[in-house]
């Protein structure tokens, strides 16, 4: 049997841009994202802790060190600049795998979202 556990999870960073007219996904710092263990194209979830929204996206990556997170495409109607979310992938694994399974979890600057 395989279960999905949280992977990896940036916790609490601001929404830099809200981008409508992209063609979709959620741009991040590529530092976060290298911190954080995600990969370009790597499905996640976004939680706004604003409103309550959760919605699934891809990411792209963003200029290092830049703080940028940007939703795109239609998904930018649910988040405002300066919205703070947080970002969750999973993996599947067996229970034993989940059991000696340790996530990436960072918590970065929530006004630069940089890692200090």
């Amino acid at each position: 049997m395989q279960i999905e556990v949280v992977k990896s999870k940036i916790h609490r960073v601001k929404i830099t841009q809200a981008n409508l007219n992209y063609i979709g996904s959620i741009t991040i710092d590529e530092k976060l994202m290298e911190a954080s263990n995600i990969v370009e194209g790597e499905k996640v979830q976004v939680v706004n802790i604003n409103n309550g929204e959760r919605l699934e996206t891809y990411v792209i990556k963003g200029v290092p060190r830049s703080g940028e997170v940007c939703m795109n495409g239609p998904a930018a109607r649910k988040v405002q600049s300066g919205d703070l979310v947080i970002i969750i992938t999973y993996a599947s694994m067996s229970i034993k795998e989940a059991k000696a399974f340790k996530p990436t979890l960072i918590f970065p600057n929530e006004e630069t979202n940089t890692l200090d």
